[in-house]
């Protein structure tokens, strides 16, 4: 498999894809989005009220996607050593041998993330950046690739805590799943009257694909005019006047990788100002925060879509329009 090609990358994809909706009903532009932050080896924040699947869609892509998987479940006397592990002294030996935590592993599920402290929170920090926990002042790498899911409930439900900026820029995406209408609803029921689906899904794809996927990813040709469009969106996100706070180079990257991989699901080898749109809520809203004033009148998903609206899709200092035809800019 040393030659994967896009095309490989590409089935692997689809065949996640269509696993998950094995499972989840009616959500397929959430499945696409749990697939390309995997293809990007990204971190996924997933929220929604109690009850919708959160928990599920998160197992059922781990499961789908093979490798090993934990699960952390968050309450607020979790400690950070539950998450990284720790050091325990064995008597036969008289040695200390690290015993490694949960987050050692592939594919990490961080159960209602924000039900864990501040202090919890932090031991995250590592992880999702730099792949590694340290220990007593000892460095652990974490398996390669190394995926955390992380779902939160509501902010104003009992025994939340907030979490902290710089714990959200670490999550490539936040997706949102919402209840389901009747027929979808209906579908859900009837389907686990029997037995849930998730306990007949089987593994489609194996780690080392993904891992192969993932670089392959990278070859999807990004034109420096689809560069200049991403820095035009995360720049205007900090000139905005309802946004406090907005988003940071680590976006930008984020949403140059998250396009690439909207254009490989979309079947081309090429990135278009089309696929950053499609990606762009999902990969800033989670980032901004608004003003007092903003968040009266919009919420996050509203301001990115009017700073969307308010940018001509052109290379940045006035150059020529974007040459390729399924783009439509807007008039400036």
């Amino acid at each position: 498999m040393e030659n994967f090609s896009l095309d490989d990358a590409r089935d692997v994809a689809e065949k996640l894809t269509a696993n998950l909706k094995k499972v989840i009903v009616g959500k397929e532009a959430v499945l696409r989005l749990g697939v390309m932050a995997l293809l990007c080896r990204g971190h996924m924040l997933i929220e929604g009220v109690p009850g919708v699947g959160k928990t599920i869609f998160a197992r059922s892509l781990a499961l789908s996607a093979g490798g090993s998987f934990k699960r952390i479940q968050c309450t607020s006397d979790l400690l950070p050593s539950d998450v990284t592990g720790t050091y325990v002294f064995d008597q036969r030996d008289r040695e200390f041998h690290f015993r490694p935590g949960p987050v050692m592993t592939n594919m990490a599920l961080v159960d209602e993330i924000n039900r864990a402290s501040p202090r919890t929170q932090s031991a995250f920090l590592e992880c999702m950046e730099e792949r590694q926990v340290t220990v007593d002042g000892v460095t652990h790498s974490l398996p390669d690739p190394f995926i955390l899911m992380a779902t939160r409930n509501p902010t104003e439900q009992g025994g939340a805590f907030p979490l902290p900026e710089t714990e959200l820029d670490r999550f490539l995406v936040r997706v949102r799943l919402e209840y389901p209408d009747a027929v979808e609803e209906t579908a859900i029921v009837e389907g686990q009257i029997l037995v849930h689906p998730i306990h007949t899904l089987t593994q489609v794809v194996d780690i080392e694909e993904i891992s192969l996927a993932q670089e392959a990813m990278r070859q999807v040709f990004v034109d420096r005019l689809v560069t200049d469009y991403v820095i035009a969106l995360v720049t205007a996100t900090r000139d905005n006047p309802a946004i406090r706070l907005g988003a940071s180079p680590r976006a930008s990257i984020g949403l140059v990788a998250l396009a690439q991989a909207h254009a490989l699901l979309e079947g081309r080898g090429f990135t278009l100002p089309d696929d950053v749109k499609a990606v762009a809520s999902a990969a800033l809203g989670h980032r901004l925060i608004l003003t007092a004033e903003g968040r009266a009148g919009v919420n996050e998903d509203e301001v990115i879509e009017d700073i969307l609206q308010s940018i001509p899709v052109e290379r940045a200092g006035g150059g020529g329009k974007f040459p390729f035809p399924a783009v439509r800019p807007s008039d400036s």
